[in-house]
């Protein structure tokens, strides 16, 4: 069965149609087609019987012309006596041919003598050969096809698939009008999902069902939108007010003088600052930065120079020209997050960019010790450190990675960790483009 709502709404239509028809089809050939053309072929041959008749028991001139005039005048019959020489050879009996049986039936029952018919010839008449008793020779009957058979029958059926066809058509045209709503629903639902803008056509309309989905969405959507923005408000406000306290202890502690108790309160400084950062950042995400279309080869290439610096090999394999519909910082996090956890504990990062069928797939291979498998799920969870796990640096919050899959599905894609050609992990994120 189809998965899409028209399609099966197109079944649900044209399968009752149909269903309907070959009943009235089979119906009307088996009683009404059929009738008809044993009626009239009965009454043709019953004709044919009374020229029999009427030969063999009344005396007849040479050339029987007074019942050749009186079966074409009256009859609308065109027979002759022919010599009584064998019949022609049997001809190809259709596979379907309701006037072939119900004829030779009639022939058989009514008369009983010896015959031949022909009814498979594109003419429009049929060529029957009884043979006679007295004298010894054969009847030829030539009589009109309609007049044994009911050759405009199929008139009922031309009307029938035409007009069932004209209604399908207006019924596809309305149904396409019903559909239309859902899908531009299920998109608008799609892109706000991906934090996209929706599009620009979309309104309320359709069905009173649709209708109250469409605005129950709209609806939700305010509501998310509001709460995010409460959030934004309160964090950026936390933000600003823990980061003027560290800023005061930092010059505070700058003022006192440089002593080993102070860098150690200097370093508890820096690592509270950036403790906070992480969580804001795990916190705020970047549902108000806009999507654009980025080069994620320059992206990956940004992280050479710190490649460098720590004397790390460091490999992007990627098109040039590679674009995708994201948000350029939080795609740059997530590179970073990834790129900085591999120089943490691995020696060489190779990155690999693929795309096709509509999907991006970015892979990150490295030669560092990995992540044992049944723990590859517990390191998205937010503030999990494992205790020999790749992630543990210290200081760490336990957010970096949790942070990567929260954007990558905020796009609509995913992270997942397998382990690695090279020995150790590789990440591979899943992004639509």
């Amino acid at each position: 069965m189809p998965k899409g709502l028209y399609q099966r709404s197109l079944i649900i239509i044209i399968a009752p149609m149909v269903l309907l028809q070959s009943v009235l089809v089979f119906v009307f050939m088996e009683r009404h087609w059929q009738l008809v053309t044993q009626r009239l072929s009965k009454a043709v041959t019953s004709d044919i019987a009374a020229i029999i008749d009427v030969i063999e028991t009344y005396p007849q001139t040479e050339d029987h012309a007074a019942i050749v005039r009186i079966a074409r005048d009256r009859l609308d019959l065109n027979i002759a006596i022919l010599p009584p020489d064998p019949f022609p050879p049997a001809v190809y009996k259709p596979f379907f041919s309701i006037l072939d049986d119900v004829l030779r039936n009639e022939i058989a029952g009514q008369i009983g003598r010896p015959f031949w018919i022909d009814t498979v010839g594109d003419s429009d008449l049929l060529e029957i050969r009884i043979r006679l008793e007295n004298p010894d020779a054969v009847l030829r009957v030539f009589a009109k096809r309609n007049s044994a058979y009911a050759s405009n029958s199929h008139i009922f059926l031309v009307w029938m698939v035409g007009t069932s066809l004209v209604l399908l058509i207006i019924a596809i045209a309305f149904l396409r009008n019903q559909i239309r709503p859902i899908q531009q629903l299920a998109d608008a639902a799609e892109r706000f999902g991906k934090g996209r803008e929706m599009s620009t056509d979309f309104r309320i309309r359709g069905a009173r069902e649709v209708r109250q989905a469409g605005l129950a969405f709209l609806q939700m959507r305010e509501r998310i939108e509001r709460q995010l923005q409460q959030r934004t408000d309160m964090l950026t406000g936390i933000s600003h007010d823990l980061r003027t306290v560290l800023t005061r202890f930092k010059l505070q502690l700058a003022l006192v003088g440089e002593t080993p108790e102070i860098e150690e309160l200097q370093t508890d400084v820096d690592e509270m600052q950036r403790m906070l950062q992480g969580y804001l950042d795990y916190a705020r995400g970047e549902g108000g930065e806009p999507v654009e279309s980025v080069d994620i080869g320059e992206l990956l290439k940004r992280h050479e120079s710190e490649a460098a610096a720590k004397g790390k090999k460091f490999e992007v394999h990627c098109d040039p020209g590679f674009l995708m519909r994201v948000r350029r910082n939080a795609m740059g996090r997530l590179i970073a997050n990834l790129v900085s956890n591999a120089f943490r504990h691995a020696d060489t990062l190779i990155i690999r960019v693929k795309g096709g069928n509509g999907w991006a797939t970015l892979t990150f291979d490295d030669d560092g010790p990995g992540i044992p498998k049944d723990q590859r799920e517990e390191v998205f969870k937010p503030f999990m450190r494992l205790d020999e796990a790749r992630n543990q640096d210290a200081g760490g919050t336990g957010l970096g990675l949790s942070i990567v899959r929260d954007i990558a599905r905020s796009h609509g894609g995913d992270i997942n960790l397998h382990e690695s050609p090279m020995g150790g992990l590789r990440a591979v994120v899943r992004m639509p483009l």
